[in-house]
């Protein structure tokens, strides 16, 4: 358990991500949870601890197959967020804790996992988004511990593909400022052209409440930074040979998903098309406040799950539960991610 002192950090840093929630306690077990949602017994368990605190840093990394490539999720660690009414519209905190509990996960919190997709495909490195650096949650930042473990070291990253501009995803491209020292020197940076115009507008500023301020002015002095390393995208686009750039709005305004080919197997990263299965993907018609526009996600969400279910392709998603890597298989009116054995 945290002390006092870290909780206030927990809220000290939420509100800089641009939330203000409370803290609730209340547990339901997976049993009643289960018979509430009309199921037998929890339809992908993920053993509790494991997805309440994530796995320890150093070993936090799975390696995974398909066709050529060889790929691994690299854990970044949790966002404990507490359990809000408005963080889910019309679902109730109740709900929102028996659907946890019906997955196997413990539900004091929202324990919402960052896990960070990287593929070796020819001579390149690649990782999709940048982590949080340690700069968004005091229980994140474990990514480069974690790459060590797997025995990568970061100026072997030689692409950074970039899904959206939240700091969950950008801040672990440089150390915090002013020193702004890039973490993987070696890599070109790409980002996808429709988000880098939505946050580098200085308009933006007369657009959000001066409390949300602090996310576009920490990206527009970060990005400028990157110089000549810094690569615009477009949507359904070859970003690097084998890599291919999906459309998938709702989430931010150019928020995308990646389809990596190698042969006749495919991987699908879908970033945050869903936040945690548990939740979105189950109950794909929930709508969060993570999410800009929730009804153009829902939408988002259904059609790449369609997707996938159809090819059989292999996904990751940036906050599904650690090992992050495995299948999407339809459930009832919803979905599942059925992990990696």
């Amino acid at each position: 358990m945290f002390s006092d002192r870290n909780r206030r950090l927990r809220r000290s840093s939420k509100e800089k991500a641009m939330s203000n929630l409370t803290r609730r306690n209340a547990l339901l077990t997976a049993a009643c949870a289960g018979a509430a949602f009309g199921l037998p017994r929890p339809v992908s368990f993920v053993e509790a601890a494991l997805a309440q605190k994530g796995p320890e840093a150093g070993k936090g990394f799975r390696p995974f197959k398909f066709g050529k490539v060889q790929g691994f999720i690299l854990n970044d660690g949790v966002w404990e967020k507490p359990h809000d009414p408005g963080f889910i519209k019309d679902v109730s905190v109740e709900d929102t804790k028996a659907a946890l509990a019906a997955a196997g996960i413990a539900n004091d919190v929202v324990p919402i996992p960052f896990n960070v997709t990287l593929v070796k495909l020819g001579n390149e490195t690649v990782l999709f988004d940048a982590g949080t650096g340690g700069q968004f949650q005091p229980t994140a930042g474990a990514m480069i511990a974690n790459m060590a473990a797997a025995g990568i070291k970061p100026e072997r990253i030689t692409r950074v593909i970039v899904s959206h501009f939240h700091p969950d995803h950008v801040f672990g491209l440089m150390s915090k400022a002013p020193d702004n020292t890039p973490t993987f020197p070696n890599a070109v940076v790409y980002v996808p052209s429709n988000e880098f115009k939505f946050w580098m507008d200085e308009s933006i500023f007369t657009k959000l409440p001066e409390k949300q301020h602090g996310l576009p002015k920490r990206l527009q002095a970060m990005f400028p930074l990157l110089k000549d390393k810094l690569k615009q995208y477009e949507w359904d686009t070859e970003i690097i040979p084998g890599i291919r750039s999906i459309a998938a709005p709702g989430h931010t305004p150019g928020h995308t998903a990646f389809h990596v080919a190698s042969g006749n197997e495919q991987l699908m990263v879908l970033s945050d098309t869903t936040n945690m299965p548990a939740l979105f993907a189950k109950h794909p018609n929930w709508h969060g406040v993570i999410d800009a526009d929730p009804v153009l996600s829902e939408a988002t969400r259904r059609k790449l799950f369609d997707r996938v279910v159809a090819d059989k392709a292999l996904v990751t998603g940036y906050h599904f539960p650690f090992p992050a890597v495995g299948k999407i298989v339809t459930d009832g009116a919803g979905y599942t991610f059925v992990p990696v054995a």
